[in-house]
């Protein structure tokens, strides 16, 4: 019984996170969330379902880059996800996957260079449920009326913004190769 209502309570409060995001951001215009994937697949449904010209050599050169890819030993997945996601999300996507290369090749120990992966999996799951949270925080205090305004100029914002980004990846590398193999 404490699963059922613990079930209920998660659905009721993704629900109104949900209604919350949708009357401060306005769901119906696609200019102010983006998301890519759902745009994408989108895109590749409406016209199969719609009944309108379906771009079947587009799909055919999709499959066929697939297929080059996998046999060059690219994954396919991530080389096409980066190919229609914006820059803003892709560029910390392609930051991580070169920290997560570096502290997984600093080892000739597998299992250490295991643990630094793994370590960096960790660190960068909470970063991202961190700013998930951040953001649904953000639209509860627009929601309740509150509207920030920034003091500082958007040079100024840019430069610490950077700043703040350099050291996160600093935290990142210097986190990651404390990681210790497990006993």
């Amino acid at each position: 019984s404490w699963k059922f209502l613990g079930t209920l309570v998660s659905a009721a409060t993704v629900g109104g996170v949900i209604l919350v995001l949708n009357k401060v951001y306005d769901f119906s215009n696609p200019d102010i969330i983006a998301a890519p994937q759902a745009n994408a697949m989108a895109r590749v449904i409406e016209p199969l379902m719609m009944g309108g010209d379906t771009p079947w050599i587009l799909y055919m050169a999709g499959a066929v880059l697939a297929l080059i890819l996998n046999w060059l030993g690219v994954p396919a997945l991530a080389f096409c996800l980066g190919m229609f996601i914006p820059l803003q999300l892709n560029t910390p996507l392609l930051v991580g996957g070169a920290i997560a290369w570096w502290v997984g090749s600093r080892s000739k120990d597998e299992a250490l260079n295991s643990a630094r992966r793994d370590r960096g999996t960790l660190i960068s799951s909470g970063l991202i449920a961190g700013g998930a949270l951040f953001g649904v925080f953000a639209a509860l205090t627009r929601f309740c009326g509150f509207e920030y305004t920034n003091p500082l100029s958007q040079s100024t914002t840019q430069t610490l913004g950077i700043v703040l980004y350099i050291l996160l990846m600093a935290y990142l590398l210097w986190d990651c190769m404390r990681a210790k193999k497990a006993a």
